[in-house]
Parts: C-alpha cells; sequence; structure tokens
C-alpha cells in the first residue's frame, strides 16, 4: 500500500474506533446513576458508622459539578465497553505489517495482559472501601465527612486503574524475555527489589493504617512476580533445547 492509502486506512480505523466510544459513552450515561450508586457504597457505609449521615455525603461544589462527574463517567465507562471494537481496530491496522510469530507473541501477550488487568480492577475495587472507611475514621466527632464529587471520582478511578496496571507489569516482564532482552535467572535474581517495590506500591496504594489491604495488594503483585520469573526461566530451557538440536543437526 502506499502512504496515501495507509493514511486512509487509518482515518477509516480511527472513524470506526470513535464512533463506537461515541455509542459506549451514550450507553453508559443511563448507567451513571448506577455506577454513583456504586462507587459511594463506602461513603454510605462511613455514615451508618458514625450514625450521623447528615454530616457524611458527596459535594458538588458548582452549578455543572453534577453534570461533568456523569460525563467523565460516562467517558470511562464507554472507553472500556467499546474496548473490543477499538481494539479490533488497532489490530487490524497493524496486523499486516507484523509476521506470523509476532502475530502469535501478541494474542499471548493480549490474551494474558487483559484478564490481569481486569483481575486487578476487581481486586482494586474491593480495597477501595477499606481505604474510604480507614481514612474517614480519623476524623475528629465535631468535623464532617463531605467528600468532593470530581476529587472522589479521581481517587476511586486512580486507585482501581494503578491496581489493575500493576497487576499487569509481570508480562511485560515475560515479554522482556521472550524479545531476548532479559533472562528468567536475571528476573529472579531481582527478587529483593521486586519484593521491596512491591510493598511500596501497596504501602503508597492503600493507606498506612490499612495493613490488610497492603499485605494483600502486595502478597498478589509478588506471586505475580514470581511466576513471571518461572514463565520465563520455562521458556529460557524450551529456547536452550531447541538451540541445541539445531546445533546437532547442524554438526
Amino acid at each position: 500500500m502506499s502512504l496515501g492509502a495507509h493514511l486512509q486506512e487509518l482515518r477509516k480505523r480511527l472513524m470506526i474506533g470513535a464512533l463506537a466510544l461515541v455509542i459506549g459513552m451514550v450507553v453508559s450515561f443511563f448507567l451513571t446513576d448506577w455506577i454513583i450508586w456504586a462507587i459511594t457504597e463506602p461513603i454510605r457505609i462511613v455514615a451508618d458508622n458514625r450514625g450521623e449521615e447528615e454530616k457524611v455525603g458527596l459535594m458538588f461544589q458548582t452549578v455543572t459539578a453534577a453534570f461533568d462527574l456523569r460525563l467523565r463517567i460516562s467517558f470511562a465507562v464507554g472507553l472500556l465497553i467499546s474496548a473490543p471494537v477499538w481494539l479490533w481496530q488497532i489490530w487490524a491496522f497493524l496486523m499486516p505489517g507484523l509476521t506470523r510469530k509476532e502475530v502469535r507473541y501478541t494474542i499471548w501477550f493480549v490474551a494474558a495482559a487483559v484478564p490481569l488487568f481486569f483481575g486487578g480492577c476487581f481486586i482494586g475495587w474491593l480495597v477501595m472501601p477499606h481505604v474510604v472507611e480507614i481514612m474517614a475514621s480519623f476524623t475528629p466527632d465535631e468535623a464532617a465527612n463531605w467528600f468532593t464529587a470530581n476529587y472522589y471520582y479521581d481517587f476511586v478511578f486512580k486507585l482501581i486503574l494503578v491496581v489493575g496496571v500493576a497487576c499487569v507489569l509481570p508480562v511485560f516482564l515475560v515479554a522482556l524475555n521472550v524479545a531476548g532482552i532479559m533472562s528468567g535467572k536475571a528476573i529472579l535474581k531481582g527478587w529483593r527489589v521486586a519484593i521491596l517495590v512491591a510493598t511500596v506500591f501497596a504501602g503508597l496504594a492503600t493507606p498506612a493504617a490499612d495493613v490488610v489491604s497492603m499485605l494483600l495488594l502486595a502478597g498478589i503483585l509478588i506471586v505475580l512476580y514470581f511466576a513471571a520469573a518461572g514463565l520465563s526461566m520455562l521458556f529460557d530451557r524450551r529456547r536452550a533445547k531447541r538451540d541445541a538440536k539445531e546445533l546437532g543437526l547442524t554438526a
């Protein structure tokens, strides 16, 4: 294909992906009531624990804040709903330029990364209520917990997203091994650093007072790291056997 043909193909793929995103946002907009109700469940728990519902709630500081929040939620959820369409458009645009081996590796990478990402998001969703409850427990009795809507949504969204991405990082380690950049032994050799990084990350992602959530998140990340190291060592062993067999045939 010529450069002009490539640009036309790219424009076509972008338009299809953008249309899918818009449709996903429209559908998501009608789900925002349920989503807002779900993410504010920890606020209701805090209100029940304190027995002062008038002092706990979600606060909208501007006239358009409620509508802006719904738009932001619609975009995030719409991006998720339309992911199969725009991911396929990206894949369809790149696939003709990939070799058969690269296509196979890409499929395996996506097949492993997507479940880990959503699993990490689910873990973040489970951890989030405990974070809100523990942080609210430090509020003095005479004070009130009125959470700014935009800030609260950013906190929930970023926490879930960060934990989801963190669970995908071991897949990148395996990808580096498959590409020949890092060996399995080299990955395993850094286990002390990996445990330290996982613990520090879990400590930053969860409040200091919530030790259980921190240990749970750190433990999951450490298990995924060692799984990536073990899988990489298995790939190294298979690669070494294949190379030895090829050398034996050529000799």
